[in-house]
């Protein structure tokens, strides 16, 4: 990923940056911005996913899927 120019998302862990300390490596940066919105998008599909009828789909028609997930958006 650094040698095509794309930056971290996700922050490393601790133990992965000790490790680098110890090894004398820069650490890799990650752009928080980018970190704080995807961590927004996961948790709302993660609350999503609770709604077990939308996650595994089982109203096959679109317009009461897409009534189960306005359902599930508007609760939320």
């Amino acid at each position: 990923m650094r040698r095509r120019g794309i930056k971290a998302t996700i922050p490393e862990r601790v133990d992965q940056l000790a490790g680098r300390r110890r090894r004398r490596e820069r650490p890799r940066a990650c752009d928080r911005a980018v970190y704080r919105r995807r961590n927004v998008v996961e948790r709302c599909f993660h609350r999503l996913k609770q709604w077990r009828g939308s996650a595994t789909r089982c109203d096959k028609q679109p317009d009461r899927y897409l009534a189960a997930i306005t359902l599930a958006i508007t609760l939320i």
